[in-house]
């Protein structure tokens, strides 16, 4: 971190930034995984699969995305993401019970509670203000708890980076009739729609810069899955303090 300061500081053009962040990203990466194999038998078919990805986000999602960013006041878009990340908690909080986490349960039902009434449906952060702290779980994470492996690592089309283990929370997670999420469970049509587009907008916002770093990558596939993989391993084993530190945004 100390070694970025100094580059700004310098006045190193933005392209120079990038890619000294993407070279210490990529032996952040290359360390974190040089014991372990990653398990990607699919691996030509996951790289078809993400060039179509490529290809329809750079078409479509970046550029709405970005005219969002540009053109919506700062204030707005963080009450975007404080709403959309109360509607998250829910599917975090169901896991944590999942998982026998009484602390963690607690502390996101405190969470939820008084983000929802004081914080008006959570589009205010009252309970980070006032010193919480927020946990992310998701199914995947609680089957990875359990000791369920990872399974092959895959690209879901449209939804990108996964594995099996993850694609079978996803489903559990997201998918109706049994999903933990509350908007999957919204029965008007338009209100179901107006709601996804604005959750994915909102994510995909968040990522611009996450991406334009990969693409700088030598191999951004490749770059992606050992991304990914090291992500979900430190949310499995609640390291949130070596995502902070590796400056990996907790996926909303």
């Amino acid at each position: 971190m100390q070694f970025m300061n100094a580059l700004i500081k310098s006045r190193l053009s933005k392209n120079s930034i990038y890619c000294c962040l993407v070279i210490t990203l990529s032996f952040s990466a290359i360390n974190a995984f040089a014991n372990e194999d990653i398990y990607d038998p699919l691996e030509s078919v996951n790289r078809i699969v993400y060039r179509i990805n490529d290809v329809v986000d750079k078409a479509t999602l970046k550029p709405i995305a970005k005219t969002y960013q540009s053109y919506t006041p700062d204030f707005l878009q963080l009450g975007v993401s404080n709403f959309f990340n109360n509607i998250r908690d829910v599917i975090t909080l169901a896991n944590e019970v999942f998982q026998l986490k009484p602390r963690e349960v607690f502390n996101t039902t405190t969470r939820i509670t008084l983000n929802t009434t004081v914080g008006f449906l959570g589009i205010f952060d009252v309970h980070t203000k006032a010193g919480g702290e927020r946990s992310y779980e998701d199914f995947g994470q609680t089957l990875g708890w359990y000791g369920v492996p990872s399974g092959p690592y895959l690209v879901l089309p449209i939804l990108g980076p996964s594995n099996l283990r993850d694609a079978t929370g996803f489903i559990i997670d997201e998918v109706y009739p049994y999903a933990l999420d509350p908007i999957s469970h919204i029965q008007d049509n338009p209100t179901y729609y107006s709601m996804i587009a604005g959750q994915t907008i909102d994510i995909r916002s968040g990522l611009l810069e996450e991406t334009d770093i990969r693409d700088q990558a030598f191999d951004p596939y490749a770059f992606m899955r050992d991304s990914y993989m090291q992500y979900r391993q430190h949310l499995i084993k609640d390291e949130y303090d070596e995502l902070k530190a590796s400056e990996i945004t907790i996926q909303k």
